[in-house]
Formats: C-alpha cells, sequence, structure tokens
C-alpha cells in the first residue's frame, strides 16, 4: 500500500509538470482532444546525431562506434544494471519540481541546486558548482547530454518532455535495464561480421561490420497500432525506382478514406489499378464503389517517381509480414522527434549510404549507386552475399564508453515483459 501511494505521489507530480509546462508552451501545442493529446505532440525524441553539431562535448561523449548488440555490451548491462541498484539503494535520484517556464542558459530558479544533484547522481554532471540557483553553462550542457541518452532533443533546455524523463523513478530504469539484458543477451550471439540492426523503440538503424558501425541512420518505424515487426532475415535484392503496391491493409484504412474525401486522390498520386495477376488492362476509379470494401479485391500500384511513397529505393529480405526498408519523399520526418508514423516498413534516412555498403560486395560504388537512381529507371539488382539483418526492441543499453541510453517503450512490450519475469517464466536476478 505504501509503494502503491508513492507511486500515485511520484505520478501526481508528472501530470502536474506537464500540465505547467504546456501552459508555458505556444497555444499551437494544444489539441482539439484536449491536454493530454497536447502532451503527447509536445512530448518529443529527436535524433541527435542529424540536428546538432558533431562538435559539442557532449555529443562526443554520448556518442559511439560500437554497436548496440555485443557480448561486450551485456557487461556494461551489468555495471549499469549495479550502479542503478546502489542508486536505488541509497532512496534514488531527487525529484526536480516544475518551474513556472522552461528553463534555460541565464536563469534563476529555486529548483536548479535540486537539479543539480539529479544530473549528478546520474554522473550528467560531473562538475558540480556548489548549490547556486542559476542554470548556467554547466547545468545546461548536463541537461544537454541527459536528452541525448534519452533521445529527446538535446536542446539543453529544462523543458516538459524533458523533466517527465527525468522524474522516472530509478526503480523504473533498473528494471528497464534489466529487462532488456535479457534481450541483448538473446541477440547479440551469432551474429557474425556484417549485419545491419533496426532498433525499433530507438528509430535508429545500425549496419555493423567486423565490430564496428559503419553507419548510422535516422528512421521512421511503425505506428503503435501499426508496429514494426521484430523479424530477422537476409537482405537479399535492391529495387531501385521501385514501383509500390498499396498493401490491403492500407488500402483499406487508408486508401477507401482518402478516395471518399478525394475522387482525385489516386490520380494526384500516380496510382493505377489492376486486378491482382493481371496487369493488361488498367481500371478507371469510377468502375469502383468506395462506399464498400470492393476496393480490397483489386491491386493498387503507384509510379516510381518522386511522388511514389518509397522514394528512390526499397531494400527486400523475406519475412512474414510483409515488410522492408526504403527511402521515403517525406524527408521531415526524419528530423521529427517521435518517429512512429509508418504501416510497419521502415524509412531510412541517407539511404544510399546503406545502399552503397549492401552492395560494396556486389563491386558496386557510390558512383553507380548514385546514377542508377538518377537515371530514373527501374532496376532490380540481386545480392550475392546476403546481409544479415534484425529488427530489435531495445530501450536501454550501455555503449562502449559507459553511457547508459533509455527510450520510451512505445509499443508498451516492457511492462508485458516485466510481468512475464514476475509471474515466474523468468527471473532477472
Amino acid at each position: 500500500m505504501l509503494r502503491t501511494l508513492k507511486l500515485q505521489r511520484i505520478a501526481q507530480r508528472l501530470v502536474g509538470v506537464a500540465v505547467l509546462a504546456l501552459l508555458a508552451a505556444p497555444p499551437a501545442a494544444a489539441t482539439d482532444d484536449g491536454p493530454l493529446a497536447a502532451l503527447r505532440d509536445y512530448k518529443r525524441q529527436a535524433e541527435w546525431s542529424d540536428r546538432f553539431d558533431a562538435s559539442l562535448p557532449e555529443l562526443r561523449a554520448v556518442n559511439s562506434s560500437h554497436p548496440t548488440l555485443s557480448p561486450e555490451a551485456l557487461g556494461r548491462m551489468q555495471i549499469a544494471i549495479g550502479n542503478h541498484g546502489r542508486i536505488a539503494a541509497a532512496g534514488g535520484w531527487p525529484i526536480v519540481s516544475s518551474p513556472r517556464v522552461a528553463l534555460q542558459l541565464g536563469a534563476r530558479d529555486p529548483n536548479v541546486p535540486v537539479l543539480r544533484q539529479r544530473l549528478a547522481v546520474s554522473g550528467d554532471l560531473t562538475q558540480v558548482s556548489g548549490s547556486s540557483d542559476v542554470y548556467d553553462s554547466y547545468v545546461a550542457a548536463a541537461v544537454r547530454r541527459f536528452q541525448l541518452r534519452h533521445g529527446l532533443s538535446a536542446n539543453g533546455i529544462l523543458d516538459a518532455p524533458t523533466l517527465i524523463a527525468m522524474n522516472v523513478p530509478v526503480h523504473v530504469r533498473l528494471r528497464q535495464l534489466e529487462t532488456n539484458l535479457v534481450r541483448i543477451s538473446e541477440r547479440a550471439v551469432g551474429l557474425g561480421e556484417r549485419y545491419v540492426l533496426v532498433n525499433i523503440p530507438a528509430a535508429e538503424i545500425e549496419a555493423v561490420e567486423s565490430g564496428r558501425v559503419r553507419s548510422r541512420h535516422t528512421a521512421v518505424v511503425g505506428k503503435v497500432d501499426r508496429p514494426s515487426p521484430i523479424l530477422t532475415s537476409q537482405v537479399h535484392e535492391i529495387n531501385f525506382n521501385p514501383y509500390w503496391t498499396v498493401p490491403v491493409s492500407i488500402v483499406r484504412r487508408d486508401l477507401i478514406p482518402k478516395m471518399q474525401d478525394n475522387p482525385s486522390y489516386l490520380a494526384d498520386q500516380k496510382i493505377r489499378i489492376y486486378r491482382w495477376g493481371d496487369e493488361s488492362r488498367e481500371y478507371d476509379v469510377r468502375e469502383i464503389d468506395w462506399n464498400t470494401d470492393e476496393a480490397t479485391q483489386y491491386m493498387f500500384r503507384q509510379d516510381p517517381g518522386e511522388l511514389n511513397s518509397l522514394g528512390t529505393v526499397k531494400i527486400n529480405f523475406h519475412n512474414a509480414h510483409q515488410v522492408y526498408l526504403h527511402d521515403t519523399p517525406q524527408k521531415s520526418l526524419f528530423g521529427e522527434g517521435a518517429r512512429f508514423h509508418s504501416s510497419g516498413c521502415v524509412r531510412v534516412q541517407n539511404v544510399r549510404e546503406l545502399i552503397t555498403w549492401l552492395v560494396a560486395p556486389n563491386g558496386w560504388d557510390r558512383g553507380q549507386v548514385d546514377a542508377v537512381i538518377r537515371s530514373g529507371q527501374r532496376r532490380d539488382v540481386p545480392l550475392e552475399v546476403k546481409t544479415p539483418i534484425l529488427f530489435a526492441y531495445i530501450t536501454a543499453w550501455v555503449n562502449a564508453d559507459g553511457v547508459v541510453h533509455f527510450r520510451d517503450d512505445i509499443y508498451n512490450q516492457d511492462r508485458v515483459t516485466t510481468a512475464a519475469y514476475d509471474a515466474g517464466i523468468g527471473r532477472l536476478r
């Protein structure tokens, strides 16, 4: 009962933090769905590598050329679990109260001394300059480091998403580390010299070779109601300037409603209609009753080009979920915080770099990749060397420099896993 009351108080305080921060936010943050929807919109998880100067010392400390999955990562996770366990045993880290407005460099606020303590406990603030209530450069740098570790917009400002993440109790973070220790131990074996890792909660892709990350890519992954699946496969083919065949699920959920609202939608998007298995005749939109599910009986195919939903390239690997990696014409999505917009497939930023790495064993170089894309011609390239690809769900990990990362449990899998351990299916310690 005491633990329940304590958690309720924490939850109430977090809601208060969110509401106060929302009041300080621009009016445009609000939506017709009320404060909770506004909070969801306000909360962001930006990808630091795409948006910030690589010379920042905080960024260099958080970044790593070592992969998320490796046998060595398990030892680092054990150390982090021990450290968080000691913090929990000592009473946890302090709760930072909500300031009246978001705090940034130069501000003076009575909550800053507690903020310093909180950042020092988690190792983000290494130089503690007394108990000053000034939000100085040391505090701003420590906040930025904290944000980078949690996938937040690394602006160095104590805003609502940062404060919410900062006030997650240490025992929750400890359980998150324990849960992901098991995931990493299951995934970190038999990886081979070369593979692609898609970490869904981080919305990030690693191209790994000989134990080093050759390139990292910001990704856009599946929505909560259309999640990207956990899978293991091999990349076997690259489609340049591809057609996009609209999955039946998207026809039902998206295309039919769009056609009901705008009968010219298919023409605007250069999507053609055929019967499945028969492309000898193209059908007119007026031949389909859009007020029923009749459209699901047809094949909808989008022409290659700048409007194509797959962009300029598609990366194929066999799987039961009909998902793949691809480019996108919506490049602005990569700059967003919460990058969970797709219907299960994964959009890749700087996709040409990844493609070049995948086709290099075939004797291709970047110039050839650019040339075939620039031509606009359809071309399918089977890969002689098939690269393994893994979709994993990792919400906590430790990089080679001992920096601990956490991400939101976007699909609510940590809670499910934790419940399984509590039920006796497995114990972490």
